[in-house]
């Protein structure tokens, strides 16, 4: 997929004139959003997402627009499993809901930032060692058994990383919110506002999303074009998608699971590339291996979709049924 610098130019100035609008237009004044913002808002955002997709599709091909689309739905389903820490972290610290929606514009745009950082390192890894499909298959593997590990979602398991930690200990903190600001002066002292705390939380936590997204996507996609497309328009409409989902995302007590089986599908997908590219000379002397199967992006895209709808359905079936029984 050849991409001249002046598509790259123009795709990141209109992404960026969008994000633009929901920082400055949409995200002018701290609000809780109401369910039509919410739902009008996210419906543009997958509009824009697919009208990507089919404009990739006529000018690159099927092969390359199935591979945006696969991307996109994979960093989407990852994207919701963040909100559910998002929701934690938000809950935790006490964060008044009108000031939630200004707390997750920071904090999707610290994802952005890093994504973009992962995807570079990333695509300059590929280019330079075809072997590292290897580490990220790996890498994918043990994620998708910390999922299964992690099991059915609870606010219980979040644990405060060591940056928390740290900053809780050395920095001047109130317990009293200033609006979104991050500090405050009190008795002629400046002091942190709880909301630092949440925005050293949420960042932190994207850094460790970004470790898991970044090869997931570079497992079905090897254009830096279409992974950077995908996971921006993975994040567009995050917040909107947290205020519409609400309870609902407690009640996809499966997610973890559907996502180990989409992580661990790459993972072996990524594995078997590898393989069948070798250049290891431990492994028959740096000679790719014959018969080695490479799972095609059309398998990966029905594997994605089917994991996801069969997840989501058994969560609400799950959840639907547990709530008949408390009310017994």
């Amino acid at each position: 997929m050849s991409i001249h610098p002046w598509v790259w130019i123009a795709t990141v100035g209109v992404l960026g004139v969008i994000l633009a609008v929901d920082v400055f237009v949409i995200g002018r004044r701290p609000h809780e959003p109401s369910m039509r913002e919410c739902t009008m808002w996210i419906s543009m955002y997958v509009a824009l997402a697919m009208l990507f997709g089919l404009g990739v599709f006529v000018v690159s091909g099927g092969q390359y627009a199935a591979e945006f689309f696969a991307g996109w739905i994979t960093e989407y389903s990852l994207s919701v499993d963040n909100l559910f820490v998002f929701l934690v972290i938000l809950t935790r610290f006490g964060v008044p809901r009108a000031y939630q929606q200004t707390a997750l514009l920071i904090g999707i745009i610290l994802a952005l930032v890093m994504r973009g950082f992962f995807i570079a390192v990333g695509a300059a890894a590929i280019s330079a060692f075809s072997w590292v499909f290897y580490l990220f298959g790996a890498f994918l593997v043990y994620t998708a058994v910390q999922f299964v590990r992690q099991g059915e979602q609870d606010e219980s398991d979040y644990k405060e990383n060591v940056v928390i930690r740290w900053a809780k200990r050395n920095l001047p903190i109130t317990d009293q919110y200033n609006g979104v600001r991050l500090t405050l002066i009190e008795g002629g002292k400046r002091l942190a506002t709880p909301m630092l705390i949440v925005m050293i939380a949420l960042g932190t936590t994207d850094l460790l999303f970004a470790l898991d997204s970044i090869p997931a996507i570079y497992g079905l996609t090897k254009e830096p074009y279409l992974v950077f497309t995908a996971n921006v328009f993975a994040l567009m409409g995050l917040r909107q998608l947290y205020f519409l989902l609400g309870g609902l995302i407690n009640r996809l007590v499966y997610l973890s699971y559907g996502l180990a089986v989409i992580l661990g599908f790459i993972g072996v997908k990524l594995i078997l590339h590898a393989v069948h590219d070798n250049t290891l000379p431990f492994i028959n002397g740096g000679k790719p291996l014959e018969g080695v199967p490479d799972i095609g992006i059309g398998w990966s895209l029905t594997v994605i979709i089917g994991t996801l709808a069969v997840t989501t359905v058994a969560s609400l079936v799950r959840s639907r049924s547990l709530s008949k029984s408390d009310q017994r």
